[in-house]
């Protein structure tokens, strides 16, 4: 239970935050409001669980997360861009917060923070590709700035986890695969061509699939690359929690 509570915190922290990120000057206000929504969801179902394993004041942050998160897709609701834009901000550093709480060391939190944006930013594309069924004449140019920043999270995590198979600290992936026998290695073999040879190479065809243009292609490749990223992160849990 308390890793669904550690991936729905990093989950929703990387969803958040990709809101930010996301232009709205290109991207109509409908859709912060509806994924502010997909957000309030994570973040009431992960305080829920997180109050029953008794995580302390990480339940507490989820919860906040969750209202602010209503407040703000409300404000989305009235297009108020900027009130919108800073309640986007608030739920990704609430569930930031949570996050680094149910982390065991500093290492951990850094690598938990990075999972979710790898994760968030993914789903993120996906779920703005569909959005062009709704505005057809939104600018392509948004979601492939949305790519591009899930390329560069994507290269942050790969060069951590290049760092920790190099430098392999108590606890970690690599480690495990070395205590825990052949079961490690496979997952560890999984969670490195599902989430970091695999994405990269989905991420690119669907960028590329938009310079002819066709959303709904990329928006298909994305789906694909969206459960390469979920299933790399959630093998990267369990080989550290292993």
């Amino acid at each position: 239970m308390r890793l669904l509570v550690d991936f729905l915190f990093r989950f929703g922290w990387g969803l958040a935050a990709a809101l930010v990120c996301t232009p709205a000057a290109l991207v109509p206000a409908g859709f912060f409001r509806v994924n502010l929504l997909v957000v309030l969801g994570l973040a009431s179902v992960a305080a829920f669980l997180a109050r029953a394993e008794a995580l302390g004041a990480a339940w507490m942050l989820a919860a906040t997360a969750a209202v602010v998160a209503w407040i703000g897709s409300v404000l989305w609701f009235g297009e108020r861009v900027r009130g919108g834009m800073i309640a986007c901000g608030l739920t990704a550093a609430l569930l930031a917060g949570a996050s680094v709480l149910v982390q065991p060391t500093p290492l951990a939190a850094a690598t938990a923070l990075l999972s979710g944006l790898v994760v968030g930013l993914t789903v993120h594309a996906m779920l703005l590709g569909h959005w062009y069924l709704n505005a057809p004449g939104m600018r392509v140019d948004a979601l492939r700035r949305m790519i591009d920043v899930a390329m560069i999270a994507w290269g942050v995590q790969l060069a951590a986890a290049t760092a920790e198979v190099a430098w392999p600290v108590g606890g970690g992936a690599s480690g495990a695969a070395a205590v825990a026998g052949s079961a490690a290695t496979a997952l560890l073999a999984l969670r490195w061509l599902a989430g970091l040879v695999g994405l990269p190479v989905l991420l690119v065809m669907s960028r590329k699939t938009l310079d002819i243009p066709n959303t709904q292609s990329a928006t298909g490749i994305l789906y694909v690359a969206c459960l390469a990223a979920i299933l790399g992160e959630l093998t990267a849990q369990l080989l550290r929690a292993a």
